[in-house]
């Protein structure tokens, strides 16, 4: 894993030096080595940077940028399949120099083009140069694992895969574009493809751009998506078969990512996920796994016990690491430089926090995100199909007279209700249900924390809504459930847990890796009947059966934790001054897109005791620290 930059220039007026920092600009991803590659064409000027972080082929044969005949690549992320693949390219004639995924991908671009994608399992963005053709050819991964972004404006095309690195160009113009502001406000970061500045954007996972440089068209074409398999027929599988395939797809996704040169270990937790990520790689091994698990007693964070319980069932060398809730807070300062873009979700506090101990350790750690996505582990599913059926019998103008109703009364002026935690947001949200049952309107119910009105409220600018993956059409054969499942893999898995592990990692230079992310899980599960991811009331209930072979269920069945912060009484405590300092009217007035008398009521209101609103008001605080750090 690595850091990428570059420019294409077609008015030539970039430099070796402006290069050189936007690739500096991302040291912490890549520490172990840095290269630049920078050639003038017919009409332009090309500019490639790498910061290495060495994981495989360690020597100067694995050194980037790369080049091979015509072709020059910068690569971030892993192609796990790549000696299976080296193979293959052997017998059709090619030669190789060393040990490495990056060289395999020069030489598999040369004999497929792009249906090289299609062969590569694996974490990825990686540009690739063809100076005999004039080509370039942009790729990014099927789930999104690996960043990329995207700059574009007056002949100039930056891309990176941090932000930061476009702010040391002379010529990138940061103009905030309000309605990812507002997406932002929603949903807690920008989603993909959108940015928070203009002219930016995200390449979409499982795209790629190819163009000639002499006809330069940045449109991006699908290579991969999930909702093919969500919209194949349900498959007619016994539970027996299921469960042995989807074990034998999580074995293959887990050892697959144990190829290094470096140390390897394992975040484990205790839960199902790590537990199984950890079984499974553990099962056939005679070397003790390193597993490592971080806990924050004096916050309630506190996993340890259940995580050491499962490691000396399987017999792992682990490391248990506590943390006091100072040591989190100290974070928070830290946040805005790695988390370039607006981002509010807490829990990157302690996931920074693992990923430094474990950085102590290991270069590479496997994490186990995806597992409720893949295998319906959220408990919104649940309550999706508990509630959603029965919403649907009640008659459209019984719901929407009703809604009619809860709209001429306040949340605010209803007897004791009122006084309930977040009932006033519950009750708004209530009332987009009853207008419209659809699936999607629910998930976007349960996934927006500010509603449009309320952002009208807040905002000097009146609301826009971005077009994102909730608007596809794209799903035609689904269950509600198969619907929740696919939006939540499209939007809070790629712009929130992806976004969040990759800077958190990032930052003390570890590689992360996820197994249960590997494609060929998701298309197989995707296609599986709804009662084997859901079955009495259990989630994950497949995975579940898997993991049971493993470690027994009175072990494993708990609730579940995650990583949840304290915002709410830190805001008012420990982070009182950073909260006086950030939402003040003078700093508030410096983004000139918030209405001040609007926050001052929502910091009072929360500060005298609506401690609901505390989620809201740390969304606030998130982007003023942004603003401070990267929006001025």
């Amino acid at each position: 894993m690595c850091g990428i930059a570059g420019f294409i220039d077609f008015q030539g007026a970039s430099s070796e030096q402006d290069l050189e920092d936007m690739t500096h600009a991302l040291e912490h991803r890549g520490p172990d080595g840095f290269g630049t590659f920078i050639q003038v064409g017919s009409n332009y000027k090309i500019g490639l940077g790498h910061r290495r972080l060495s994981i495989l082929e360690l020597s100067e044969l694995g050194k980037q940028p790369m080049t091979w005949n015509q072709l020059t690549i910068v690569f971030n992320g892993e192609i796990y399949n790549f000696k299976e693949i080296k193979s293959d390219l052997e017998k059709l004639g090619h030669s190789f120099l060393a040990e490495s995924d990056t060289e395999m991908i020069l030489h598999a671009y040369s004999e497929w083009g792009e249906k090289c994608l299609d062969r590569f399992i694996g974490m990825f963005s990686f540009v690739v140069y063809d100076s005999k053709s004039e080509e370039i050819f942009i790729a990014r991964d099927r789930a999104g694992v690996k960043p990329l972004f995207i700059y574009q404006k007056n002949g100039l095309f930056l891309f990176a895969s941090e932000l930061k690195a476009f702010h040391k160009h002379p010529q990138f113009e940061k103009k905030i574009n309000p309605k990812a502001v507002h997406a932002y406000l929603q949903y807690g970061s920008v989603p993909t493809p959108h940015c928070i500045f203009d002219y930016c954007s995200k390449l979409e996972p499982g795209h790629f751009i190819k163009t000639s440089l002499n006809n330069f068209k940045s449109e991006p074409t699908q290579y991969w998506n999930v909702y093919n398999y969500y919209n194949k027929p349900k498959l007619a599988v016994s539970i027996e078969e299921a469960k042995l395939k989807a074990e034998n797809l999580l074995k293959s996704a887990c050892e697959y990512r144990m190829v290094s040169d470096v140390p390897v270990g394992v975040f484990l937790s205790g839960g199902y996920d790590s537990a199984c990520v950890t079984a499974l790689l553990q099962k056939d091994r005679t070397e003790a796994l390193r597993t490592f698990t971080i806990s924050v007693p004096d916050i309630g964070l506190n996993e340890a016990p259940f995580a050491k319980e499962v490691a000396e069932r399987l017999q792992t060398n682990h490391t248990e690491t506590e943390c006091t809730a100072r040591e989190a807070i100290d974070l928070i300062a830290e946040l805005p430089y790695f988390y370039d873009e607006p981002f509010a979700d807490s829990s990157a506090i302690p996931t920074t926090l693992v990923s430094k101990i474990a950085k102590q350790h290991v270069t590479v750690a496997l994490s186990a995100d995806g597992g409720d996505e893949v295998f319906a582990g959220y408990n919104r599913y649940e309550m999706i199909l508990k509630y959603g059926e029965k919403l649907n019998k009640i008659p459209s103008f019984a719901r929407k007279g009703l809604a009619s109703v809860m709209e001429l009364v306040s949340a605010d002026s209803i007897p004791v209700l009122k006084n309930k935690y977040n009932f006033a947001q519950r009750y708004e949200k209530t009332k987009s249900i009853l207008r419209d049952t659809s699936d999607q309107n629910i998930m976007l119910s349960v996934s927006q924390l500010f509603t449009e009105q309320q952002i009208n409220k807040i905002s000097t600018q009146k609301f826009e809504t971005l077009q994102t993956y909730f608007d596809s059409q794209e799903l035609t054969n689904h269950s509600p459930l198969a619907f929740a499942q696919a939006m939540d893999y499209q939007t809070y898995l790629l712009d929130d847990i992806l976004q969040k592990v990759d800077r958190a990692s990032m930052s003390v230079s570890l590689e992360s890796r996820e197994p249960l992310l590997d494609h060929r899980l998701i298309e197989y599960v995707a296609q599986l009947p709804d009662d084997y991811k859901i079955r009495n009331g259990s989630k994950k209930w497949l995975l579940k059966e898997i993991v049971h072979q493993y470690i027994p269920q009175s072990m494993m069945d708990r609730p579940k934790m995650g990583f949840a912060i304290p915002i709410e009484s830190w805001l008012k405590n420990e982070l009182r001054d950073l909260l006086e300092t950030y939402l003040s009217e003078k700093k508030v007035a410096e983004t000139g897109l918030f209405n001040w008398g609007e926050i001052s009521r929502l910091k009072h209101s929360f500060l005298e005791g609506r401690k609901e609103y505390g989620v809201k008001i740390w969304y606030l605080l998130s982007y003023l620290m942004w603003f401070e750090r990267w929006g001025k």
